[in-house]
């Protein structure tokens, strides 16, 4: 049964869909008299980012892209095409097939959860297998989302919404999750209000379609700075879009040193410092970097992004295999087989793909990167401080006892520096990553499925 949600009635979102458009379009005309209407660290944050284009397009101009970081328009289901470099889906890219990796543990983790929620619970949180909602994500802070929250669930299904989020990423992709959370809670402490989406429990989870061994279902977690789509057909998986991010990705807290994005940093710096002053030169679009210059993010789903940077097929073997281990530490965050099915998928356009850089280069630098082939686009965005400020010296204010002891007073959100938020950080990093041509949200791979076998 493709389309089953345990005898609820499946549930559509054009009208909360209309809602968010109409919030995100209101914000993009309306700059800063309408993101001050809204107050708080959510202000701060939809200003940073109402640079989004509407109409969801993008070019790779020397300048930097327009952003697309979490105000974008949010499209139905049926309207949804995919990332492009022109408009027109490249064929043939993806086929309904036998990976030889079990997604047995998933469905058990994802049935059992389901099973485990009331029957208001389940309303709020099953759709159709093909429902808008799995367009309709943002990485902003917000309450507005469907689903069910972890914090509220009761012990049990708390501990079964882990299970499914443990059995649908690698040890490393969970401890990723995990850590997003946790300094989601921390600035929520820094910010003075933990009670809404500035929480590590303020994640929601939806599931589309009946969790199965045969048929196509999947769910989706959302909240501030973590979204993950994830797709389940036999033993195929797709999971994109996946947005991560952190406000900071570097600091002491609650005892533990916290440094997320670490390895894509090192990944992206080792690459581009192998270039060759040809490649160098096809590769980098600027040489200084502001602002926000992600372009695939909520609301981007249609995006037109041309090819841009030194290609693949330009590198020798070493670069090859170092753009590969670049990709390899974001696919890395799914379950270990499904990464090595990815990897491999990756690896056979490897000749076509794309890498770009904008900014400078040092061990400390904010710069952005984009790895863009035929399957697959992954960005790297380190951004301008929202709600999260350092001195100088690298230290920063304490929100609590329990953060670095070392922390000092901070100048607030969007104080000081060039700019409305000041200098572009590695304490603010948004990366996704995307299936481009039709097979985000496993898209492609239903339509065939639905096409042939049904």
């Amino acid at each position: 049964m493709v389309n089953g949600t345990h005898g609820h009635k499946p549930r559509t979102r054009a009208a909360h869909r209309s809602r968010r458009w109409f919030m995100n379009k209101a914000l993009l005309a309306g700059g800063v008299s309408a993101v001050a209407a809204m107050g708080g660290y959510a202000a701060t944050q939809a200003g940073a980012e109402t640079t989004a284009t509407a109409d969801a397009t993008a070019t790779a101009s020397p300048s930097g892209p327009p952003a697309g970081g979490g105000f974008g328009r949010t499209i139905a289901y049926d309207d949804f095409v995919g990332v492009t470099t022109d408009g027109t889906v490249v064929e043939d890219l993806y086929a309904v097939h036998s990976t030889g990796v079990s997604t047995a543990p998933v469905v058990r983790a994802a049935a059992a959860f389901v099973d485990a929620l009331t029957d208001d619970q389940k309303s709020a949180t099953l759709f159709d297998v093909r429902a808008d909602q799995w367009l309709d994500w943002t990485n902003v802070d917000s309450n507005d989302r469907d689903g069910v929250a972890l914090r509220d669930l009761t012990e049990k299904q708390y501990a079964l919404a882990m299970k499914l989020l443990k059995s649908a990423l690698s040890a490393r992709g969970l401890k990723r999750a995990t850590d997003i959370r946790k300094l989601n809670h921390f600035l929520g402490e820094y910010s003075g209000d933990t009670s809404k989406a500035l929480n590590q429990d303020a994640y929601w989870f939806t599931v589309m379609g009946t969790p199965s061994a045969e048929d196509a279902w999947g769910f989706q977690f959302e909240g501030h700075h973590l979204v993950i789509n994830y797709f389940v057909l036999g033993d195929q998986v797709v999971m994109t879009p996946t947005f991560m991010g952190s406000e900071p990705t570097r600091i002491t807290y609650d005892g533990v040193d916290y440094h997320l994005f670490r390895e894509e940093t090192a990944a992206g710096l080792a690459l581009f410092r192998s270039l060759d002053a040809t490649q160098r030169a096809a590769a980098l679009s600027a040489d200084e970097k502001t602002g926000a210059d992600l372009i695939a993010g909520a609301g981007q789903d249609n995006a037109e992004i041309p090819y841009a940077g030194v290609k693949g097929s330009d590198l020798d073997r070493r670069q090859q295999q170092l753009l590969l281990d670049l990709a390899e530490v974001y696919v890395g965050h799914q379950d270990e087989g499904h990464a090595r099915v990815r990897m491999r998928e990756i690896e056979k356009h490897l000749d076509d793909t794309y890498f770009y850089w904008i900014g400078p280069y040092e061990d400390d630098s904010a710069f952005y990167y984009r790895v863009h082939s035929p399957v697959v686009l992954i960005e790297y965005d380190a951004e301008s401080p929202l709600a999260y400020r350092e001195d100088e010296d690298g230290t920063s204010a304490s929100p609590s006892a329990s953060a670095s002891p070392s922390a000092s007073a901070s100048t607030g959100p969007g104080a000081g520096g060039p700019g409305a938020m000041g200098d572009p950080t590695q304490q603010h990093i948004h990366t996704i990553v995307r299936t481009p041509n039709g097979n985000d949200y496993g898209v492609d791979l239903l339509r065939i499925h639905l096409a042939t076998d049904h």
